[in-house]
């Protein structure tokens, strides 16, 4: 069976790590999906902090963490007397989440990673986000003919009638999501073929040693 795995990072990681109360690894992660489930493709859909890198949306389906590591690593190089200190720390944390990306890819998934924007809300605060659930929904529609099996990684209830039109075209779908964030229509449609991410500590769990 032809399984390929979609991971919505923003349902099941962001935020997720400190209620889980342990650290994902996620080469044992994408291990764990080869041999659990034999998946052949890993799809890893996210956002990524560009400071003002510029992302081509017409000719481009994903940001390039090479290009925008080098953009990263010259404003701080080049900039320095100009940038305050909190400047600093906060291009540097995003440095550092680009670094990890670059690791997944060498693990063996596939991103798919938009521009985190910027969004004024009604009461004037400001919220930063990054919807990739289209682009997940988009994928899933665009491989349909290569994949009999579908892993999807998110309990969002979002993505029911695109799960259920799956189904209907006869591939299987598996729900690997945390139970308290998996939308109730998720796992009423999913029944049997649900599992819980918080079960998977023991397998998936990063240790330093």
């Amino acid at each position: 069976m032809r399984s390929f795995a979609f991971v919505d990072a923003s349902n099941l990681f962001y935020g997720g790590e400190k209620s889980l109360g342990w650290k994902i690894d996620y080469q044992k992660l994408i291990d764990y999906l080869k041999k659990k489930y034999g998946v052949s493709a890993v799809f890893y859909f996210g956002g990524v902090e560009t400071h003002d890198f510029t992302f081509d949306y017409l000719n481009n389906e994903t940001v390039s963490i090479i290009g925008l590591e080098k953009y990263l690593v010259n404003i701080l190089k080049n900039n320095e007397e100009k940038l305050n200190e909190a400047d600093i720390v906060l291009i540097g944390r995003h440095l550092k989440r680009v670094r990890f990306y670059e690791r997944l890819e060498k693990f063996g998934y596939t991103l798919v990673l938009k521009p985190v924007k910027t969004y004024e809300q009604e009461d004037g605060t400001t919220k930063r986000k990054a919807n990739c659930d289209v682009d997940m929904t988009f994928y899933l529609m665009k491989e349909v003919d290569n994949f009999d099996r579908a892993i999807i990684l998110s309990g969002d209830g979002d993505f029911l009638p695109v799960l259920k039109h799956l189904r209907k075209l006869g591939k299987n779908i598996e729900i690997l999501a945390r139970g308290p964030r998996t939308a109730k229509e998720i796992r009423q449609f999913a029944g049997p073929s649900f599992k819980d991410f918080v079960r998977l500590e023991n397998a998936l769990k990063y240790n330093k040693n």
